[in-house]
């Protein structure tokens, strides 16, 4: 039985949330950043979707550039549907291959050499991804794991020693990183800004990379729940396609979720969750909103506490050796 607590607690007036964004946008760009528009990386994700239907409300169409950033890991709807949402919104677009770009800085050979440490035969044809148990399942430590799948279709999951783990993370990371400089080249020669979409779940637990995908110069939906995102995609008309598709990385070559990836439960719980620790709520009444035993929301509860402490190092800004002050 859902308590009280879960019904509303994450709801909001979408059309007053909307109306208080776009004129911060418009405030933001135009007044404090003195920029012409903006620049948003579309993924075909509901994150980018609504940023870039916002600041087109915000800024009107001719100055939002949206950027189609794909390498040879992407999935081909990420492509199709930020084409769509381009098009929909009637703003200028710009596809920009960063495979090549990889290439030469040897992330593909990077990520293979790490993953041979386990699979010696990986190679050619192969596809992988990193994969997280549901902290339900977890007794312990909960360890990412490498899954792998050969040309014959053949899956297995093996555990990475922690060495070959972080380099195919930093690896990995590169494709975030090129895609920011990317972004920038084209906001420094237009004049334009550059437009986050990280959430607040995936801001508060470290869902992104550090100089990547979490830094900008705007984020117009970081204090949003997912769930809240939602709510604002329905209200401003994103495509239906796009609302409904699972939330995904589109980072390793095979398909692969959020929550598998990363956050181990479902959006929907975890906004939950994390809400309900942040504003200190009764762990009774979380657990009946989330369907979970108090034993499973403390589970939760850890594993949000230990996320944050990882995250601590992304949110942090350069450290000077000594304080700097005006004079």
């Amino acid at each position: 039985m859902i308590s009280q607590f879960g019904k509303d607690v994450l709801a909001l007036d979408p059309r007053a949330e909307v109306d208080r964004i776009v004129d911060t946008l418009r405030q933001q760009v135009l007044g404090t950043l003195h920029r012409r528009g903006v620049v948003v990386g579309l993924s075909g994700g509901i994150d980018s979707s609504v940023v870039a239907t916002l600041c087109a409300r915000a800024l009107g169409k001719d100055k939002v550039l949206g950027l189609f950033m794909p390498e040879r890991d992407s999935s081909g709807d990420s492509l199709r549907l930020g084409r769509r949402v381009a098009a929909q919104l009637g703003i200028e677009s710009v596809l920009e291959d960063i495979a090549p770009a990889l290439e030469g800085v040897g992330a593909y050979r990077r990520q293979i050499e790490a993953i041979r440490t386990v699979v010696p035969d990986y190679g050619d044809g192969w596809k992988c991804k990193l994969v997280l148990a549901s902290v339900l399942e977890s007794s312990g430590l909960n360890i990412t794991r490498l899954t792998v799948q050969d040309p014959q279709g053949k899956v297995d999951t093996v555990r990475l020693p922690p060495a070959a783990y972080l380099q195919l993370v930093a690896a990995t990371n590169y494709k975030q990183r090129l895609r920011k400089m990317t972004e920038y080249y084209h906001a420094d020669r237009l004049k334009y800004a550059v437009a986050g979409t990280p959430n607040r779940l995936e801001y508060d637990q470290g869902f992104f990379v550090k100089q990547g995908d979490g830094i900008a110069d705007l984020m117009p939906i970081v204090h949003l729940y997912k769930t809240q995102v939602y709510q604002l995609a329905e209200y401003l008309g994103v495509d239906e396609e796009i609302r409904k598709r699972q939330p995904t990385t589109d980072t390793f070559s095979m398909a692969q979720s959020q929550e598998e990836f990363y956050f181990a439960l479902p959006y929907h719980l975890m906004d939950l969750c994390l809400y309900g620790l942040n504003h200190g709520i009764a762990s009774d009444e979380v657990a009946a909103a989330a369907g979970l035993t108090e034993p499973q929301l403390q589970k939760v509860f850890k594993d949000i506490d230990a996320k944050r402490r990882a995250a601590y190092y992304l949110h942090a800004r350069p450290l000077p050796s000594v304080e700097i002050g005006e004079g």
